[in-house]
């Protein structure tokens, strides 16, 4: 491993500025939670399908809408963007929720409101604010952690890893203009704490050799620390990313992103 490791950080290098170029240009596409909306809940009298719910809300011009169960199968919240008309004013949330219901019922006339709330843009940039300290307090925490645990190097190269899968994801989402929303910021925290968890058992092996192996030098240390648990890497990675293989693939769009961030950051705390 250690043979290849200028290429490798080269490439990482490249990759990392990549994510912060694409990060600063297009930005995050942020949801309803953060950029503010109008949150429905509806009740059918039987199983909903939520696929009628999306084709009839996009005919509307809420494109980028989330529709999801709640609960129970019948019950189905659907949270909507800031809507503009024609004059390029916010729309009023009772006049948005009435245009959707309308629109529903015409679908299906057994539909029911059960409740409607405004998430003012106020509210979601103070969820955004939240979201950013929640990071940042997850990343003085996991270096205070390696600075107790091991020294200060070990803190510094385990941050810049870690911070090293993060950005990437956000790359990947602002790149594709995926949808940013807090299922997503979960899965980042997410993340950070298993690429932490895969740093130490590595520094743990490698503080090991230093003791064990006197007549070594630095990189075969590092390169026998890696080789030595990459059994267990190719294990607890591949288990987890077929558990989130299977949400990927079969969660439908309520879980779709944030198992897409999961698979993302899983793979590159792989590599």
């Amino acid at each position: 491993f250690m043979r290849h490791a200028l290429v490798l950080n080269v490439i990482s290098l490249l990759t990392f500025f990549a994510a912060c170029f694409f990060l600063f240009q297009r930005g995050l596409h942020l949801s309803v939670e953060f950029t503010g909306g109008t949150v429905m809940e509806v009740a059918y009298s039987q199983t909903a399908k939520l696929d009628s719910v999306r084709r009839v809300i996009t005919d509307l011009g809420y494109r980028e809408a989330q529709v999801q169960t709640f609960g129970t199968s019948r019950d189905v919240i659907i949270r909507l963007p800031l809507h503009k008309d024609a004059q390029g004013k916010p729309l009023p949330s009772s006049t948005q929720s009435q245009q959707v219901l309308a629109a529903l019922r015409a679908d299906d006339a057994t539909v029911q409101l059960q409740r409607v709330e405004f998430v003012g843009p106020q509210v979601g940039k103070e969820l955004a604010q939240d979201g950013l300290l929640a990071l940042l307090v997850v990343i003085i925490g996991i270096m205070l952690y390696l600075s107790f645990r091991f020294e200060w190097k070990f803190a510094i190269a385990g941050i810049i890893a870690n911070l090293h899968d993060v950005v990437i994801i956000l790359g990947f989402f602002a790149f594709f203009q995926w949808e940013f929303s807090l299922s997503v910021l979960a899965a980042i925290l997410a993340v950070l704490g298993y690429s932490v968890n895969e740093s130490v058992v590595i520094f743990d092996r490698i503080r090991e050799n230093f003791r064990k192996y006197s007549k070594m030098n630095t990189r075969e240390i590092i390169d026998n620390a890696i080789t030595s648990t990459i059994s267990r890497t190719i294990i607890t990675h591949g288990s987890t990313q077929m558990m989130v293989l299977a949400m990927l693939l079969f969660g439908g769009p309520t879980l779709h992103y944030f198992a897409l961030a999961l698979t993302i950051g899983i793979l590159f705390g792989i590599y």
